[in-house]
């Protein structure tokens, strides 16, 4: 097989749905097609639209330009060969050309809030066709707030002689997970109209989700064919499903002459009048309304006015902006629960940096890719990591720093800290949300103390006291679960002060990895980390309770007495600490077993309970720590999870899924861990140089696995390869978090 660049590239559109694949055009995952729209926004996400192939026939000659990889390994179509380049600002685009013509294909997914007035005159009607992901079942953030999924292609044709442009059309009709398999049970409609083909799969009797794609110029012509047996190389090596067969149902002719454009629009849902015309020109409509709302949103001086600049009327006029094919798009910040409004109090803890680089405006637009809307709450929400990550509580708490509280996007910050306090049960906040409505899955002990310390971080950025006075019995009813005991028998140790939890066949740290029934990486009894964010948490508890009690904002007496209550206990888990402390070894054990033996391996969650807001270690034993940390699991990428010297070190993260699984905690390097080495650093050594190089991070961020993202794991051994999913949101948290100090 030749050299194929199989980086990757990804749009979202703010409802979970989102379109992905490779610079040279080969679809190496499941996860690779044009159209996988969220049915119950962020979750049930479905291909509808895999891609086109096409040809284009200059002066006689037809070449193709896709690359087709098969089952048995044989590739088809070798358009890679003709790719001149590829850039993935703003847009995706690919160049293929030789001597005499130049062919372009850009492609851009447009935010999927819209207006539900231009879904057609008869509301009721269309809603009453329309699939799950069109139906509101749930409140919106405005009343007539509705959902669009839809993607825009664009092809330009540049060259001496006329060309005929054929594009083949191949859909699907699948769970993400799981590639589609042709059978006599499946098969698809379609109706054809002016321009327009409308499409919808019919399973065991059942129909699918109707969509139609739309286009300026070009002639249809109907030729139904099944393509077999493509080869996924991504999901061989992972060991999972690697074979899948595409349904073509025609395929467009378009006669281009040079400088000629043709644009194509696929949309869910039933062909509607009130959209609008598909021109030339709503491409790049939507291209600017989409560099207009990431401006709104961060203030940037390009492509709009800042959001400090605003103001109310500013509000106004990008509430109604219409966007591209006659779609009038909600794109002002605060119907997505980030308010543009300042905090009259805020103490901007984390500054925007003055100098707008195109680094830093690259990363934020990388983290708006991660912040969904959550159709069950009508509320903000995050996706953990595309392609595979649902919502996962711990990730989101981590995150929600960079992605929020240092981009100023306070409002998002609160609607999220918001929404878990809902799902708050029993002491513990939820750790998997589920892909319908149904209840989160409670199976962590830190969700609920990472909730605590992103609250208190939010608290210091907003002084935002009444928030505080709103969800302080949240916190109470957390601390008083975790005293008197909850499930999984997490409890405090009345001897010492300190979290335990011992329950079989469970992980409810993040190293949570398990086979059957059997944890990779057991850590049952008192993890270190875990009691280091219980005694952040305990601090936090007692400021709290003094800062309401002086504000007036509860029963004064009543509060003080809590404070001192709080911060008795608080010390007690201090001195408790240091039961963690390995003197031999100048580290912290990972835990305390509940037999009361020490594991003494060399784990990064030592660094982790240094880089808590209240740290219960002193300078020496911090130092020391960092330096051993160094030594044993800083990467250029991260954090190791385990010490190369560890006789259970697996320096590799390939195999099959079990393969994976026992190497995912075992010394796989995880992005994420970089911003609690850089806080533990400049708490410990203020006045010395950070020993780590951004420059590879960055690089990987700008031409890495994926084209403007980071991965969420790296391999151990160098050349440290990036693994697992290839956009993570809380790696990417971190580096906004860090990388302009």
């Amino acid at each position: 097989m030749p050299d194929l660049d199989t980086r990757e590239w990804l749009l979202t559109n703010g409802l979970g749905s989102f379109a992905s694949g490779t610079i040279s055009d080969v679809r190496t995952r499941t996860y690779h097609g044009w159209l996988f729209t969220a049915t119950n926004p962020p979750s049930g996400r479905t291909l509808l639209f895999s891609h086109l192939d096409a040809s284009l026939e200059v002066s006689g000659n037809v070449v193709a330009l896709g690359t087709n990889v098969w089952g048995n390994g044989q590739i088809e179509l070798t358009g890679y060969e003709l790719l001149r380049c590829f850039d993935i600002n703003p847009v995706p685009k690919w160049i293929w050309g030789r001597d005499n013509w130049q062919l372009s294909r850009q492609l851009v997914m447009p935010y999927g809030l819209v207006e539900a007035e231009n879904f057609g005159t008869d509301r009721k009607e269309v809603i009453s066709h329309s699939p799950p992901c069109l139906q509101q079942s749930s409140p919106l953030p405005l009343p007539n707030a509705q959902f669009c999924d839809r993607i825009l292609i664009q092809y330009r044709y540049d060259g001496s002689d006329t060309a005929i442009l054929r594009l083949r059309l191949l859909i699907a009709e699948r769970d993400f997970h799981h590639p589609q398999i042709a059978s006599s049970g499946l098969q698809f409609s379609e109706l054809l109209g002016q321009q327009q083909i409308c499409l919808q799969a019919k399973k065991l009797g059942n129909f699918g989700i109707p969509w139609h794609l739309r286009w300026t110029k070009g002639k249809y012509q109907p030729d139904a064919v099944w393509y077999w047996n493509y080869g996924l190389s991504e999901e061989t090596k992972r060991g999972l499903s690697d074979k899948e067969d595409l349904y073509s149902p025609g395929y467009l002719i378009v006669t281009l002459q040079p400088g000629d454009v043709v644009t194509l629009e696929a949309r869910v849902g039933f062909p509607n009048l009130m959209a609008g015309v598909l021109t030339s020109e709503t491409f790049a409509e939507a291209v600017e309304q989409e560099q207009d709302r990431l401006s709104q949103i961060f203030g940037w001086s390009e492509g709009g006015r800042g959001v400090g600049e605003q103001g109310e009327q500013g509000e106004q006029r990008s509430r109604g902006s219409r966007g591209a094919g006659g779609d009038k798009l909600i794109t002002n910040a605060q119907y997505f629960g980030c308010s543009t409004r300042r905090y009259a109090n805020a103490q901007y803890k984390y500054p925007m940096p003055k100098a707008q680089s195109k680094i830093w405006q690259q990363l934020l637009k990388a983290s708006d890719q991660f912040i969904v809307y959550r159709a069950s709450i009508a509320g903000p929400t995050m996706i953990a990591g595309y392609h595979w990550f649902n919502e996962r509580g711990r990730d989101i708490l981590i995150a929600l720093p960079g992605l929020a509280l240092v981009p100023q996007r306070f409002d998002l910050a609160k609607g999220i800290l918001r929404t878990f306090s809902h799902y708050y049960r029993h002491g513990l906040m939820p750790n998997v949300f589920p892909d319908s409505d149904g209840e989160p899955l409670y199976n962590s002990i830190d969700a609920a103390l990472w909730w605590v310390e992103t609250l208190g971080l939010y608290l210091e950025a907003t002084q935002d006291w009444e928030f505080l006075a709103e969800q302080f019995s949240v916190v109470q009813q957390i601390h008083k679960a975790f005293v008197g005991g909850t499930h999984y028998n997490i409890q405090v140790d009345a001897i010492d002060g300190l979290i335990s939890w011992d329950a079989r066949g469970v992980a409810l740290t993040w190293m949570d990895v398990v086979i059957g029934t059997n944890p990779v990486t057991p850590r049952h009894g008192k993890p270190v980390e875990i009691n280091a964010l219980w005694y952040s948490a305990l601090c936090w508890l007692s400021r709290w309770a003094e800062r309401l009690s002086s504000l007036e904002l509860g029963d004064p007496v009543r509060l003080t007495k809590q404070a001192q209550r709080y911060a008795l206990q608080a010390q007690k888990v201090k001195t408790s600490l240091q039961k963690f402390w390995n003197p031999q070894l100048g580290y912290l054990y990972d835990t305390i077993e509940p037999d009361d033996r020490r594991n003494f391996q060399i784990r990064p969650n030592a660094v982790l309970a240094l880089s808590l807001h209240h740290c219960g270690f002193s300078a020496q034993q911090g130092s020391q720590i960092l330096d051993l940390a160094t030594i044993s699991l800083l990467t250029p990428y991260g954090l190791r999870s385990l010490d190369p010297g560890d006789p259970e070190y697996k320096g590799r993260y390939e195999g099959n899924q079990e393969q994976r699984d026992r190497a995912y905690h075992q010394g796989t390097v995880w992005g994420w861990l970089i911003g609690p080495y850089i806080r533990a650093w400049q708490r410990f050594y203020p006045q010395q140089s950070l020993p780590f190089d951004w420059q590879p991070l960055l690089d990987h961020f700008l031409s890495g696995a994926c084209l403007g993202s980071i991965s969420e794991i790296f391999d151990g051994d160098a050349p440290h390869t990036p693994r697992g999913a290839i956009a993570q949101a809380w790696s990417v948290a971190e580096v906004i978090r860090h990388i302009q100090k």
